[in-house]
């Protein structure tokens, strides 16, 4: 009986597909990004956490009120109602950004899990943890795989514990996270678009309009929500998952930042290209427990955000070009949609060992999720502003507005990030 199952398992059969997104936001590359920030500028980049949070979930909810409505991936829908070619165009660079990702996410475990145990090889154990990960998308359908991811999310929890840890000043924080504190300088523009980009990222786009769709299947809600007019709790508890989801995302976003500002930048220790090399220059500062539970971070929310990249690049290829595909599915059934699945994470691992810089990797990242983001964004608001769109989403007004916030926002970090790499 439910009432038996313990807190921690009772909460996360409620929240669903917004948990486990939020929680992929903050994979070790991202991770990366907000430890730069709080080496480099300290305490100054915190607002970030709490001013991206409103148009992070306005756009995620749009995501999964799509993908419950309609009962297809975000790709699908685009595909109904625009110009295929410029879609096809969008998902080939959302699938090089994640294999991208996936590479740079794999290398910060394996360099993460070598810093726990320095005896272990890098490339043999670079190919287990591929083909586990691999090995797991493929052979356990997704009402299962995804209760993993759930409990694979409450790793990032770690941060908070190494924040409360290493202390600092609290109000210094409070006032840093209430009142931006914007430097027009090439390396603060940087990170600032970075942490945009790292935040609002078109792979979290995809997925979580295709989980919705995944667990309207599954849960047999689908033939209720896409009527006219769908019922109002399936909504609530969308906005509910969601609003969870991307609060915990920032939250431990804001922990990191903190972290690193009160150890690494307090100690004169300002360039930090990994989020590995910020769990090793921990150590000495803040003590072994905190680098122990940093890696630890690293390794569970890696875990996580690998699957979720290679996912989400299959459900947008598939839906793009019609294939049949879901986590749900043998892979008898879905072979092409597994093809991808494995090609999107093995090409990443053959990049982890190629002698490509990570920083690279990620720069090159932010660049391709930001021209992804724009189009994708653009066309998601010209279609959910329609009225019967509207209508039919259930879309608050508030909503809406936000979500034409964060799309001029996300052009706008484009037009900096490429201002501040010429300058």
């Amino acid at each position: 009986h439910p009432r038996s199952l313990p807190l921690v398992s009772r909460a996360l059969r409620i929240i669903g597909p917004g948990l486990i997104t939020g929680a992929a936001d903050d994979d070790p590359s991202g991770i990366g990004t907000y430890s730069q920030s709080g080496a480099t500028f300290g305490y100054a980049l915190l607002w970030t956490a709490l001013y991206l949070l409103p148009l992070m979930i306005a756009i995620q909810e749009m995501c999964a009120r799509i993908g419950l409505v309609t009962g297809h991936g975000l790709a699908g829908v685009v595909r109904r109602h625009y110009n295929r070619p410029i879609l096809f165009g969008a998902v080939l660079l959302l699938f090089i950004a994640n294999t991208i990702n996936v590479g740079a996410d794999l290398g910060a475990m394996v360099a993460s899990i070598q810093l726990l145990v320095p005896a272990l090889p890098g490339v043999p154990l670079l190919i287990v943890i591929s083909l586990a990960i691999l090995g797991l998308e493929i052979f356990i359908p997704y009402h299962q795989y995804a209760r993993i991811l759930k409990y694979l999310a409450l790793s990032l929890l770690a941060y908070v514990v190494t924040g409360f840890i290493v202390g600092g000043d609290w109000r210094v924080m409070l006032a840093a996270t209430l009142i931006p504190n914007v430097q027009f300088t090439p390396e603060y523009l940087t990170l600032l678009v970075a942490i945009i980009g790292t935040t609002i990222s078109p792979y979290l786009f995809f997925w979580q309009a295709s989980q919705e769709a995944e667990e309207s299947r599954l849960s047999h809600r689908g033939r209720h929500a896409q009527s006219p007019r769908p019922a109002t709790n399936f909504f609530s508890r969308i906005s509910f998952d969601t609003w969870i989801g991307m609060f915990f995302s920032n939250l431990i976003a804001f922990f990191i930042i903190v972290t690193t500002a009160a150890t690494l930048h307090a100690s004169g220790i300002t360039k930090i290209e990994t989020a590995a090399q910020a769990a090793e220059a921990l150590r000495p500062i803040a003590g072994e427990l905190t680098f122990v539970l940093f890696a630890a971070g690293i390794i569970g929310t890696g875990l996580l955000a690998v699957p979720v990249l290679a996912g989400s690049a299959a459900y947008a290829v598939a839906d793009a070009f019609g294939l049949r595909g879901s986590l749900e599915l043998p892979a008898g059934r879905a072979l092409g949609f597994y093809g991808i699945v494995g090609a999107a994470t093995l090409a990443g691992a053959a990049l982890t060992m190629t002698n490509v810089d990570p920083v690279t990797m990620l720069f090159w990242t932010a660049v391709l999720n930001g021209i992804v983001a724009v189009p994708i964004m653009a066309a998601m608001m010209v279609l959910v502003s329609s009225a019967g769109m509207r209508l039919t989403l259930a879309l608050p007004r508030w909503v809406v507005l936000l979500g034409w916030a964060a799309t001029a926002m996300m052009a706008l970090a484009v037009g900096l990030l490429a201002w501040s790499s010429w300058s």
